[in-house]
């Protein structure tokens, strides 16, 4: 009996111990968990402080580095105007004044006659700084092409030929022309009624070519300070000369390529002297190097007779209005994405539209398509094209002012 009941109570303390034993695992287990959890809140807190040190580490060393800047006295620009031996005569912008200094070990073989340098107040040179451009000619560097090529454009394959011929050719494939004897081709002057497609040619040439495109306005040679004109086209002229090869895109060069006449106001005068200047980068004493001109104008009749002599432009191509089967052709390119009903019929919309240019065509067939959206269709109907055409050439046709002489 005794042994029974002592047997019983180790049996009972046994389980109680195991019992306790499992509690204090788990227990065990349950803070080693929030050790773990804590630990990785530890080192992701490390991992932001690293990153945050690291930070200000940069920042500091900029702050340094800035307020470096700030101690160092400002440096002066000087022309080279001459150079013998290890010696050059530099001409300092704003005062004149000329001196003579020592051409540093670093700068010996790159430093030549005209180039800009920047001096201490010691007039050491200190760096080679590059050619003086204008800001203003800068900005007309195309960085993208605009994406435009020649199957955008309808009815003008001859025309685009010529271009392609006399502009695209000598840059690909310059070995031609030294084998045939030929010289290349310098540039073209595009001529014709507004709307024909002349800035389009010029579009898809930035597009194709694999030169530095420079595109600009007649109207931005104009200047209204005297020399201000000349030097904006030269400025242009050089940066396309270091950039080469480069195509030059003129738009609308009757604004400054006008036949030259003096009024006795100053505004005439440097009109005539930015036209001259372009008429020497055109076809002057210095070679124009790898570099296209493509020149445009709808009113040919206004230019000067110099530019339209040869050696300036090579070839004057007319871009004329479309005739039938260009019309088509322009319907075609401008409806091919759009969702046609069966009933449209281009061949007549083409005989309606004899006279208009590519433009008015393009504008029908956007017309065209605001009244699908305006009833909120999905598909376009040839009354859709009958209205559009109503609107845009026999409305707008009909409210044009008449002239003071009828």
């Amino acid at each position: 009996m005794e042994n029974t009941i002592a047997r019983h109570s180790s049996e009972t303390n046994f389980s109680n111990s195991q019992e306790s034993t499992e509690d204090d695992v788990q227990s065990l287990k349950e803070k080693l968990r929030q050790l773990e959890e804590q630990n990785d809140q530890i080192q992701k807190r490390l991992l932001d402080a690293a990153v945050a040190n690291s930070n200000y580490l940069q920042t500091i060393q900029k702050l340094k580095e800035q307020n470096q800047q700030l101690k160092e006295p400002p440096l002066f620009i000087a022309s080279v105007m001459e150079i013998v031996d290890n010696l050059a005569l530099l001409r300092q912008h704003g005062s004149n004044q000329e001196v003579i200094t020592h051409i540093p070990v670093d700068l010996m073989g790159e430093l030549e006659a005209g180039m800009r340098v920047a001096v201490n107040n010691a007039f050491g040179m200190v760096k080679v700084l590059s050619r003086s451009a204008d800001v203003r000619a800068r900005v007309m560097e195309l960085i993208e092409s605009p994406n435009t090529d020649y199957n955008s454009i309808g009815g003008l394959n001859k025309e685009i030929q010529d271009v392609v011929e006399t502009i695209e050719l000598p840059l690909t494939d310059p070995q031609l022309f030294k084998e045939v004897g030929v010289e290349p081709p310098k540039g073209i002057l595009l001529y014709g009624a507004p709307g024909t497609g002349k800035t389009l040619i010029a579009k898809a040439v930035a597009s194709r070519a694999k030169a530095t495109f420079i595109r600009m306005s007649g109207s931005e040679l104009v200047q209204k300070y005297v020399g201000e004109g000349a030097r904006l086209v030269r400025d242009v002229f050089q940066m396309a000369r270091e950039k080469a090869p480069s195509i030059v895109f003129i738009d609308e060069i009757d604004s400054v390529g006008g036949r030259r006449t003096h009024d006795g106001t100053t505004g005439s005068a440097e009109v005539n002297r930015t036209m001259v200047q372009l008429l020497a980068e055109l076809d002057g004493f210095e070679d124009r190097g790898d570099v296209k001109i493509i020149a445009a104008t709808n009113r040919i009749d206004l230019l000067d007779p110099a530019l339209l002599r040869p050696g300036r432009f090579d070839r004057i191509i007319e871009i004329p209005m479309p005739d039938e089967k260009g019309r088509f052709e322009i319907f075609k390119i401008h409806t091919r994405n759009m969702a046609l009903d069966s009933d449209v019929n281009l061949d007549k919309m083409v005989k309606m539209t004899d006279g208009l240019s590519g433009a008015d065509i393009k504008a029908i067939v956007t017309e065209a398509g605001m009244f699908v959206i305006r009833r909120k269709a999905r598909t376009i109907k040839m009354s859709d094209f009958m209205d559009a055409y109503h609107k845009i050439i026999v409305e707008e046709h009909d409210d044009e002012p008449h002239g003071m002489f009828v």
